[in-house]
């Protein structure tokens, strides 16, 4: 039994939910090859795309090709006979496949065919999952705050010399630095979309009202496509460091919130605070207002009878 071998064979098949430019894709690029010559693999005949293999091998070149959307699977070899024709035969197929250009590309797929995509950061080209999403959020955001606390000190520094200057300086460095957070925050949020085999103009929608609020929190919720995709391969396991920044992220997601809502609540008390000493004071300087009235119509009140009570007294004379 230990010396059977296998093959891997497909004939056109793909996996649910993958497309076949998707497949061809991700075949030319892990075969190294280009997509016409990927189409020669799509006619529907069977085709052996590995040979003489241990049943352990051919499962985990099996694993890989289906990384890549397509549904190969594994066969027994034929045995083989020592038969002159078929030599022949086998002899001329194989220096056929080599000059034709429309022979199936080959290529050692256990060795040259990477199981998972290359990670790129500063583009929007391939995906990421979940865990690697929030890690390289938290750094994006530990970085900005390094940056423009250094950025805080110097200037500082400079206004102590001139404050326009510092002003100025600040302007354009404060724009820069927005810039640059948002360009790299739009491209680690379009690989995360991919990875769902969503559109990267999706990110759009976290500019929507009530809807933006909502967006981010499913992109840190929602798994990505288990297999390849329109966008690539799958990205590679996460590590324990991306494991670590990552509840790091979602540790700190709380107590910002936590701080960001307890300044509003002490905003709102302060202005509360505020208007009732206004009134209170209002309501003061009311009560005075009338007291005072009040004293200038008993004083007339006091003359008005004085003055009735003069003609009085002179009839009594």
């Amino acid at each position: 039994m230990s010396d059977n071998r296998f093959k891997i064979v497909f004939d056109g098949a793909l996996r649910p939910g993958v497309e076949a430019s998707t497949a061809k894709l991700n075949l030319a690029e892990l075969f190294k090859s280009n997509v016409e010559a990927i189409e020669k693999l799509f006619t529907g005949r069977p085709v052996a795309l590995k040979r003489d293999l241990s049943h352990a091998d051919a499962q985990t070149y099996l694993e890989a090709l289906s990384n890549t959307g397509i549904e190969a699977r594994i066969e027994a070899e034929t045995p083989v006979a020592f038969n002159l024709a078929e030599t022949h035969e086998t002899h001329s197929e194989s220096t056929s496949s080599a000059t034709s250009p429309y022979a199936p590309p080959r290529a050692a797929v256990g060795e040259d065919l990477p199981e998972f995509s290359t990670l790129k950061v500063f583009t929007v080209n391939g995906r990421i999952g979940r865990l690697r999403f929030l890690a390289w959020t938290l750094v994006l955001t530990l970085v900005m705050l390094a940056v423009v606390g250094a950025v805080f000190t110097v200037g500082l520094g400079i206004a102590a010399v001139s404050s326009t200057i510092a002003m100025v300086l600040g302007g354009l460095v404060g724009f820069a630095l927005a810039v640059a957070f948002v360009w790299v925050s739009v491209q680690i949020t379009v690989q995360r979309l991919h990875d769902l085999g969503w559109s990267g103009w999706l990110w759009f929608l976290n500019l929507v009202p009530f809807v933006g609020s909502i967006f981010p929190i499913l992109l840190m919720v929602l798994p990505g496509n288990n297999g390849a995709n329109q966008y690539g391969a799958p990205p590679p396991r996460n590590s324990t460091s991306v494991k670590v920044l990552a509840v790091m992220w979602l540790a700190l997601i709380p107590l910002l919130f936590s701080a960001v809502l307890l300044s509003g609540l002490t905003g709102m008390l302060d202005e509360l605070e505020g208007n009732v000493d206004s009134s209170y004071e209002s309501s003061s300087m009311t009560t005075d207002d009338e007291a005072a009235q009040g004293a200038i119509v008993g004083e007339e009140d006091v003359q008005s009878a004085d003055e009735a009570a003069e003609p009085v007294d002179s009839a009594q004379e």
